[in-house]
C-alpha cells in the first residue's frame, strides 16, 4: 500500500506521493533562540530526523531543513531583560540547542538557516506581495491583507471574518482587518533593524519561514512540519503569503506533532486515554510545556540524569500526533526498558564474539532473505520485520514500531535460551548464524529510528579500577562455587547487591551489571 501520512490540510491520511520523486523536501519550524532548550524543543527535530531516515531507507532522496529564528519579539525582550546584546544571546542559546540535538543523535539535518541571514530574500518576498496587491504599508510597517487571499483559514479551518485581535493575533490600529499580520515591523529604539524600501525595520516571524523554506526547497515542496500550536496563526499565515506570492500550492503535506506536557500523576507510561488522540490545539495548548507556564524542563539539565538516547527513545515511544506526557519517572522507566536491549547486545557479543555495533545494516529497504536451516525462527523474524515496516508506513507510527522492536528482542532471547547458545549450543554454527541474521534485522530496524548508533556511555561513574575490582570479586565467587563454598559465594552476591551490582549466572559464566534505577 505504500507510505500513508496524515495531512492536517485535508484532515485525513493520504498516500505519500512526492512532488518530484524521488526527491523529497521537508521543512520543520525550529526554535526562537531566546532561552535554553526545553524538552519540548526536541520533539520536532527527533520526529523529522526519523521521518527523513525512514524515507531515505525507502529509497527517497531527502533534504531536511530546520530553521533557527534569531530575530523575534521574545528574543528581543529576553536580551533586554538580561542586559546583553541580542546577537550574543541568540548565539549562546543556538549553541545549546545544537549541542542537545547532537546528544539525541539528530544528525540528518541538511540546512539550518537563520532568519538574519535571509533578510534580502525576505525583503524581495514582501516587495512581491505589495506589488501583487496582497500587502500594504502603514507607518513603516507592512501587513498582509488576508481579505485578498480567499482561502485564508484552510489549514486551521478558522473563518477570518470571525477572528478577533487577541492572544494569538497581534493587535494594531494600523491594520485594515484584525487578522492581518505583520510582514515587516518598523524599527524601534534598541531593536535590531535593517534597511528596506519602507524604512529601517525587521521582518515579522511568519515571513521568515516562507523565505527560508522556499530558498532551500522551492516554491512547492513536500512536507512542512512543526508543533500543533503552530497551525494557527504561523502556518496559516505561511500558506497565505507564500501562495499569494507564487500562485502555486506551497506545501503538499502538513504534519503536526502533538505537544509535550507534564504528565498527570494518575497516568502510567503508555496508558494514554483514547481522547488524547483526538485532542486539538486548545486542549493541548492549555497543558503544554512552555516558559510562560513556568513548567519547562531544560534539556541540558535533564541530560545530566539520563542519556540522549533515553530521551530520544522516550519521544519516539508516543505516536508523533499524540501529546507526549512527560515526567522524569516516565523517562527513567523508558531507560530501564532500554537496558534490556543493552543486555542483549552484551549477550550477543558473548555468543558470537562480535559487537552488535559492528554489524552493518542494510541502508535501503528490501526483502529479508533468510538462509540456513532455522526456518521457523527466521520466519518469525521476517514477520516481525514486516510488522515494523507496516507500522512505519502507517503515518510513521514509531510507538508501534518500538513495541515491535521489543517483540523482536524477546524472540532473539527465546531463541538463544532454547538453543543454549551461551553454553553447549554455541558450537552449533547453523543456530549461531541464525541468531546473527535475526540480530542484524534488529540493527537494521533500530538504525531507521536512529537508535543504538553507538555504545551507551555508562551513566554511573566508575573507574577502570573499580570495574576490575568487581570482576575480581566475581572471579573469586566463581571459584568459591566450584569448591562448593556456597556460603561465601552467596555473601559476595549479597554484598555486591547492596552496592548496586547485579550478578547473572549464565551457562557461559557469570556476568555483572549495575542495577537499574
Amino acid at each position: 500500500m505504500g507510505i500513508q501520512v496524515y495531512n492536517t490540510l485535508t484532515r485525513r491520511k493520504e498516500p505519500f506521493e512526492p512532488v518530484n520523486p524521488p526527491k523529497v523536501g521537508i521543512y520543520c519550524c525550529g526554535p526562537t533562540v531566546y532561552m535554553p532548550s526545553h524538552v519540548g524543543h526536541m520533539v520536532g527535530p527527533v520526529i523529522f530526523d526519523v521521518i527523513k531516515r525512514y524515507l531515505e531507507y525507502t529509497c527517497y532522496d531527502v533534504t531536511l531543513v530546520i530553521n533557527i529564528t534569531d530575530v523575534e519579539d521574545k528574543l528581543i525582550r529576553a536580551a533586554q531583560e538580561k542586559a546583553m546584546p541580542i546577537k550574543e544571546l541568540a548565539e549562546t542559546v543556538a549553541e545549546d540547542y545544537l549541542q542537545n540535538l547532537r546528544q539525541l543523535h539528530v544528525d540528518t539535518i541538511d540546512f539550518m538557516p537563520r532568519a538574519t541571514e535571509n533578510i534580502d530574500a525576505i525583503i524581495r518576498l514582501i516587495q512581491g506581495l505589495i506589488s501583487k496587491g496582497h500587502a500594504y504599508q502603514a507607518d513603516g510597517d507592512v501587513y498582509f491583507d488576508v481579505t485578498t487571499f480567499p482561502e485564508y483559514g484552510k489549514l486551521s479551518h478558522r473563518d477570518p471574518a470571525a477572528l478577533e485581535a487577541g492572544a494569538r493575533i497581534e493587535p494594531s490600529p494600523l491594520k485594515r482587518h484584525p487578522a492581518d499580520f505583520a510582514l515587516w515591523k518598523a524599527a524601534k529604539p534598541g531593536e535590531p533593524s535593517w534597511n528596506s524600501p519602507w524604512g529601517k525595520g525587521r521582518p515579522g516571524w511568519h515571513i521568515e519561514c516562507s523565505a527560508m523554506s522556499m530558498r532551500y526547497l522551492g516554491e512547492t515542496f513536500d512536507i512542512h512540519g512543526g508543533g500543533l500550536d503552530l497551525v494557527f496563526p504561523h502556518h496559516e499565515n505561511e500558506i497565505a503569503q507564500s501562495e499569494a506570492f507564487t500562485g502555486k500550492p506551497f506545501v503538499k503535506y502538513w504534519l503536526h506533532n502533538g505537544l509535550l506536557r507534564l504528565a498527570q500523576a494518575t497516568r502510567k507510561v503508555g496508558a494514554l486515554a483514547d481522547r488524547d488522540a483526538l485532542e486539538g490545539l486548545d486542549e493541548q495548548q492549555a497543558l503544554k510545556m512552555s516558559k510562560s507556564k513556568g513548567n519547562v524542563v531544560i534539556v541540558s539539565e535533564l541530560l545530566k540524569e539520563v542519556s540522549g538516547e533515553v530521551l530520544r527513545f522516550f519521544i519516539l515511544s508516543t505516536h508523533y500526533r499524540r501529546p507526549i506526557e512527560y515526567s522524569l519517572e516516565r523517562v527513567k522507566q523508558v531507560g530501564r526498558g532500554l537496558q534490556n536491549f543493552y543486555r542483549y547486545f552484551e549477550r550477543y557479543q558473548r555468543i558470537t564474539g562480535q559487537s552488535f555495533y559492528d554489524l552493518e545494516p542494510p541502508k535501503k529497504r528490501g526483502p529479508f532473505e533468510p538462509s540456513g536451516t532455522e526456518t521457523q525462527f527466521l520466519n518469525e523474524v521476517a514477520s516481525l520485520r514486516e510488522r515494523f515496516l507496516a507500522a512505519m508506513d502507517d503515518d510513521f507510527n514509531t510507538a508501534a514500531a518500538i513495541g515491535i522492536l521489543f517483540d523482536l528482542l524477546a524472540a532473539l532471547n527465546r531463541y538463544a535460551d532454547r538453543n543454549n547458545l551461551e553454553g553447549d549450543g554455541r558450537t552449533d554454527e547453523a543456530k549461531v548464524a541464525a541468531l546473527r541474521q535475526g540480530t542484524l534485522v534488529l540493527r537494521e530496524l533500530a538504525h531507521v529510528l536512529g537508535l543504538f548508533l553507538e555504545p551507551p556511555r555508562r551513566e554511573t561513574a566508575t573507574s577502570e579500577l573499580s570495574e576490575r575490582l568487581i570482576q575480581l570479586l566475581v572471579d573469586i565467587r566463581a571459584r568459591a562455587r566450584s569448591e562448593k563454598n556456597y556460603a561465601l559465594a552467596d555473601e559476595i552476591r549479597r554484598r555486591l547487591g547492596e552496592l548496586g551490582v547485579v550478578l547473572e549466572d549464565r551457562p557461559g559464566g557469570t556476568v555483572w551489571r549495575f542495577a537499574e534505577e
